[in-house]
């Protein structure tokens, strides 16, 4: 229940945020910018610009082009609302407004992103004093390989190490016969 609720209320606040720049700025409040910023905050972690442009065009019915969408999230990101990640040669966004501080782990060699909780790394850069400097929020990327991918490595490797030991066993049996 409280999660729905908070669900509610964050969506509540950068509706507002979006009212508040466009009236300032008198832009025009479209249906688009609206339906974009719902479909984005209701996105459980990353997405590309394809993903969400299906879930408009699937989940909400309301397909748009991939220039409104693109105009929509650098307007987005502008207010801070979403954050963009360039991961291993491919873009992703993310929904930003209560979690502008946070860590990823990133394999590199599939390429998978997961989030990690981590307060004790939150509370480190949070008590970092810089000069002439106000912090706002970090990203911080850790590389390394996933368990899935470390278990294909090992049985790759063992595979090797077995058809190598096998080659040896038939060089010497070989080797036995011709003397």
């Amino acid at each position: 229940m409280k999660q729905v609720q908070k669900k509610e209320n964050v969506q509540e606040a950068v509706e507002r945020i979006l009212d508040s720049y466009l009236e300032v700025n008198n832009h025009r409040k479209t249906p688009e910018r609206y339906t974009i910023l719902r479909a984005v905050y209701s996105t459980e972690g990353h997405f590309t610009l394809d993903e969400l442009g299906e879930k408009l065009a699937k989940e909400y019915r309301f397909p748009v082009s991939r220039a409104t969408l693109y105009n929509t999230l650098n307007l987005f990101m502008e207010l801070r609302l979403v954050i963009r990640h360039r991961f291993q040669g491919s873009t992703k966004y993310e929904a930003c407004y209560d979690n502008n501080s946070h860590c990823h782990q990133m394999c590199t060699v599939c390429g998978k992103v997961c989030e990690v909780r981590s307060p004790e790394i939150v509370e480190a850069i949070e008590n970092l004093h810089l000069k002439r400097f106000r912090k706002d929020g970090f990203t911080l990327y850790i590389y390394g390989i996933c368990s899935t991918c470390q278990g294909k490595l090992t049985r790759q490797r063992n595979k090797e190490k077995k058809r190598k030991g096998n080659n040896e066993t038939t060089k010497i049996k070989n080797e036995q016969r011709k003397s």
